[in-house]
């Protein structure tokens, strides 16, 4: 399947957790996105990046919390916690506090604030998970080529300098050498940095014989366009993706982001004209490439439209406090993304007799 209907299946899914602050529909969508990447996902080194942005989004919701501990919350509040002591500030700094009155309704704001932060960072991390970064850099267009190719050699570089750094440690544990403190350190970084210099020059020895870089002649007139299109589309993108994800934008919002798209688009299939490689067994985009990006699609849009006719079940009030409602027409809609564990091909994975 084509790898990047994961990355438009996970960001409909990050498009649905920007659009309510419930923590019953975001908690819903960590576990849909959990539940897919358990089904579908392989044994590549890619695919267990997923429990270290749940990690972050754990990291993010602690942090979220002890900013509004120290530095206050917007949310007025009756229920006090606990009173910290406060710092003095000068007048230049006023509406900011250090310390202070710590309420119960500021914390429940401050953590429905971090859940929908990290709800979207969990997203992201079930799109590296199920998407293989290979496939999906060699899927880009011909005009982001060069792009594509720096992002190869530098997720190349990554893996293997880590590599380097393990054998290294192990060599210096093998003859009875400390693998800690600053010198240790200072040891083992300049053999790695060494190896990893001279694996670039033989990136780029073997990639400038294999022709890389070669363009073929476009005239000025096409070049212009491109560039003026390109960078339209990309701004129309960005004010109709802010449209869309602000409160009272989706009217504007989804008009000016598909004009740019199309203007993107198409200054991208102009610039892909000075491209002369081709490509080895290209992906193609299937049947089931369709339903697992329509599913994402299709909570984001369901979720959107919710946020239109009933707000409140969406962004649930903390003043005063109430525990928040569960929805059941948009948690029907949040459901729609388990499509792909049902759709999508099953992994390979290894079996482990056989690598015994």
């Amino acid at each position: 399947m084509h790898a990047g209907s994961w990355w438009l299946w996970a960001l409909g899914l990050a498009t649905a957790a920007s659009r309510t602050t419930n923590p019953l529909l975001l908690a819903l969508l960590v576990g849909v996105a959990g539940y897919v990447v358990a089904a579908r996902r392989t044994d590549a080194p890619w695919a267990r990046s997923y429990g270290a942005f749940v990690k972050l989004g754990l990291a993010v919701i602690a942090i979220r919390l002890v900013f509004a501990v120290f530095l206050g919350s917007p949310i007025p509040g009756s229920h006090t916690l606990f009173t910290m002591p406060e710092v003095p500030l000068p007048d230049w700094a006023q509406g900011v506090r250090v310390g202070g009155r710590v309420t119960a309704e500021g914390m429940v704001f401050a953590l429905y604030e971090g859940l929908k932060l990290a709800t979207l960072l969990i997203c992201v991390g079930a799109a590296n998970a199920l998407a293989n970064p290979a496939r999906l850099l060699k899927s880009l267009p011909s005009a982001l080529y060069e792009v594509g190719v720096a992002v190869v050699v530098a997720v190349t570089f990554a893996p293997n300098m880590v590599s380097d750094v393990v054998r290294l440690r192990a060599a210096r544990r093998l003859r009875g050498r400390p693998t800690g403190g600053v010198k240790a350190i200072l040891q083992i970084g300049l053999p790695v940095l060494e190896g990893a210099l001279e694996r670039s020059v033989a990136t780029a020895a073997a990639m400038d014989a294999r022709g890389y870089g070669r363009t073929a002649h476009v005239p000025k007139a096409v070049r212009r366009t491109t560039n003026a299109l390109t960078v339209g589309g990309l701004l129309g993108v960005c004010a109709g993706s802010y449209g869309l994800l602000a409160a009272e934008g989706a009217a504007f919002g989804l008009p000016v982001l598909a004009a740019g798209l199309a203007a993107a688009l198409t200054g991208l299939w102009l610039g892909g004209r000075r491209s002369v490689r081709t490509r080895y067994r290209p992906d193609r985009w299937g049947v089931r490439a369709w339903l697992v990006s329509g599913s994402g699609a299709a909570v984001a849009a369901l979720m959107i439209w919710a946020g239109s006719y009933d707000p409140g079940a969406l962004h649930p009030g903390v003043v005063p406090l109430a525990a928040p409602e569960f929805p059941l027409w948009p948690a029907a809609s949040v459901l729609l993304g388990l499509l792909p564990a049902f759709v999508a091909p099953l992994p390979n994975r290894r079996n482990p007799k056989e690598s015994a």
